[in-house]
């Protein structure tokens, strides 16, 4: 297993052959562990767990399922899941680096706000509601301060 934390240059974490591939500003790294031990050991790594960001934004937002996840409050890195969690398919996308999402055939492409574009097997409808989601509780967040 390799420790890879997620930083402010991370922009996606893509599942990909029993490993993630890590999408960040100028660079692509494989790393041999699943996208959620990504985000689970990130959490830990900024003072956290994954369970405790949960319940954070539960109680902040009132969501109850396919979360964004405060990563470092901070510097307001906010990941958002593609799909459940739970699932192996799952991508994390970075809030703060998207700068815009369009359909693209039956799925959706993530075009970040350095111009690197990737395609993700999923709606747009669906990103652009995980998207919103993510948007709500960046808004709390900054609200409450």
């Amino acid at each position: 297993m390799q420790n890879y934390e997620i930083s402010e240059d991370t922009l996606a974490l893509v599942p990909y052959d029993k490993g993630t591939m890590v999408y960040e500003a100028n660079k692509q790294i494989f790393i041999n562990n699943e996208a959620n031990e990504i985000i689970y050991n990130s959490c830990e790594y900024f003072g956290s767990t994954y369970e405790g960001r949960r319940i954070g934004t539960i109680r902040l937002t009132g969501m109850t399922h396919k979360l964004p996840v405060i990563i470092e409050e901070s510097k307001r890195i906010i990941f958002f899941p593609t799909s459940s969690p739970r699932l192996n398919r799952c991508v994390w996308l970075a809030l703060k680096n998207i700068k815009n999402i369009e359909k693209y055939e039956n799925k959706t492409k993530i075009i970040f706000k350095n111009y690197k574009e990737i395609v993700i097997n999923c709606s747009f409808a669906t990103i652009n509601n995980q998207l919103m989601r993510a948007c709500r509780l960046e808004s709390v967040l900054i609200n409450r301060n």
